[in-house]
């Protein structure tokens, strides 16, 4: 997949929003206040960190060369997707869905609340 699939797949997700706050080479994807996705765009090789469920994050590194541990995170929560590796596209929608969907869970009610009437 590339960074305009990419792109386009998460701004489909509701209530998401981009920012570079650590300069142009971090694209920051949030859910309401929080980040569930890290775009490295200016680096040697395209990739994104994505959170995910701890298990889950160690079982995708042995089965998959192009997830490791998130640079510079939380390597039992984050992990990093090299996007020229061989993964399928499917399966990288599935892991955006997934930090997505692990994120919007962490948010309080009245986050929720207040994305969700527009507030």
């Amino acid at each position: 997949m590339n960074i305009e699939d990419l792109r386009s797949f998460y701004l489909s997700l509701p209530y998401v929003t981009e920012s570079f706050p650590f300069g142009e080479e971090h694209l920051v994807v949030k859910v309401g206040s929080k980040v569930f996705a890290i775009i490295s765009l200016l680096s040697e090789e395209s990739c994104i960190s994505l959170k995910c469920d701890p298990e889950r994050a160690v079982e995708l590194r042995m089965r998959y060369d192009s997830i490791v541990p998130g640079y510079h995170l939380n390597k039992q929560h984050w992990n990093t997707v090299y996007l020229r590796r061989e993964l399928p596209d499917s399966l990288l929608g599935e892991l955006v869905q997934h930090s997505y969907d692990l994120v919007w869970a962490k948010l309080t009610k009245r986050e929720r609340k207040a994305l969700s009437t527009g507030a």
